[in-house]
C-alpha cells in the first residue's frame, strides 16, 4: 500500500492540473487527511474531486538543492567502494573516474561501464539538472573522444574512442529529457518501469486524455494547436515539479506514476507538433 505521502504528492500533482485548482484556497487538516484517504482506494483522484492546500509557487520550493554528483540513497553502490584504476598504456594511477584520458601519458582509456549516465555527463543527481551545463559537456566530451581523432592511432584506441563516443551520446540522449531522465533515475533506484502498461491511469484522467487528442486532431488552425501544446506545456512544467519533489523525498512509486502522466502529456506535446508542421506544408 502506497504511503500517505505518496498519496499527497499523486493527488496534489493530479488536482495541480486542472483549472479549478487555481480558484481553491487552503483546506482544513481534517478535509486534507480525509481526501488522502479516500485517494488510497485509487490510483488517481477523480477530476475535480481533489483540490491542493499548497500554493502552485511553492511545489517543491521546500526541497532543499542537491549538490552530490551522485545520489544519497541506494545507489551509493555506484559512488563507493571503486577499486582505483591505472592506466592500461603506462600503468599509472588514473586520478579520477571515469578516466577518459591519462593524465600521464594522455592516452585514452576504456569506458567504464558501471559509470552512471550522471557521473559520465558530471552532472548533479537531480531531476531538474541544468541541461545548459549538460550540452556543453555533451559537445565538450564529443569533441576529445570523436573517433577521428583516433584515424591514426592503434586499434585499441580506435576501438576505445568509439565505445566512449557511442556512450556519451546515449548518456546526453537520456538525460536531456525530463522523461528518460526520471525513468534512468528511477532504474538505477532499482524501480523498473513496464512498457505499454496503463494500471496506474484511472478511467477519468484517460478521458481526459482522449478530449485533449480529439482537440489536436480537430485543430483547424495553427493558433488552436498552439493554444493546446501552450497548455500542454504548463502541465508539463507542473509534472516536472511534483516529480522533482517526489524524488528528492524518496517517494519512488509516486514518481513512477508521475512519469507515467508526464508519458501521456508528452506524446500529446509531439503530437501538437506534427500538426503544426501539417499547417506548415498544407495551410488551411
Amino acid at each position: 500500500m502506497l504511503s500517505l505521502n505518496t498519496l499527497r504528492i499523486l493527488c496534489t500533482s493530479r488536482a495541480l492540473l486542472h483549472h479549478s485548482w487555481l480558484m481553491t484556497k487552503r483546506q482544513s487538516v481534517y478535509t486534507t487527511v480525509t481526501r488522502a484517504a479516500h485517494c488510497m482506494f485509487t490510483s488517481f483522484p477523480k477530476k475535480d474531486t481533489w483540490h491542493s492546500n499548497k500554493d502552485i509557487n511553492a511545489l517543491g520550493k521546500e526541497k532543499k538543492p542537491i549538490y552530490s554528483t551522485y545520489p544519497a540513497s541506494s545507489i551509493r553502490k555506484y559512488c563507493t567502494g571503486q577499486v582505483k584504476l591505472n592506466c592500461w598504456n603506462c600503468k599509472q594511477p588514473l586520478d579520477k573516474t571515469p578516466a577518459f584520458f591519462c593524465m600521464s601519458c594522455k592516452v585514452i582509456q576504456p569506458p567504464e561501464e558501471d559509470a552512471s549516465y550522471f557521473k559520465i555527463m558530471d552532472c548533479d543527481f537531480t531531476f531538474t539538472l541544468d541541461t545548459q551545463k549538460l550540452q556543453k559537456r555533451y559537445l565538450q566530451l564529443q569533441r576529445s573522444l570523436h573517433p577521428d581523432n583516433f584515424s591514426q592511432k592503434s586499434v585499441k584506441e580506435q576501438e576505445y574512442s568509439e565505445s566512449h563516443s557511442a556512450l556519451v551520446n546515449k548518456a546526453y540522449q537520456t538525460l536531456l529529457k525530463p522523461l528518460s531522465r526520471g525513468l534512468y533515475m528511477l532504474e538505477l533506484e532499482g524501480v523498473h518501469t513496464e512498457e505499454g502498461t496503463d494500471s496506474g491511469a484511472d478511467s477519468g484522467f484517460l478521458m481526459e486524455l482522449m478530449e485533449i487528442n480529439e482537440a489536436v486532431d480537430e485543430a483547424r488552425t495553427p493558433e488552436d494547436a498552439n493554444k493546446i501544446g501552450q497548455d500542454t506545456k504548463g502541465k508539463l512544467a507542473v509534472l516536472t515539479e511534483a516529480i522533482d519533489a517526489a524524488l528528492l523525498e524518496g517517494e519512488l512509486q509516486a514518481a513512477k506514476a508521475l512519469l507515467a502522466q508526464m508519458k501521456y502529456y508528452a506524446n500529446i506535446e509531439e503530437k501538437v507538433k506534427e500538426k503544426l508542421s501539417e499547417f506548415m506544408s498544407f495551410p488551411p
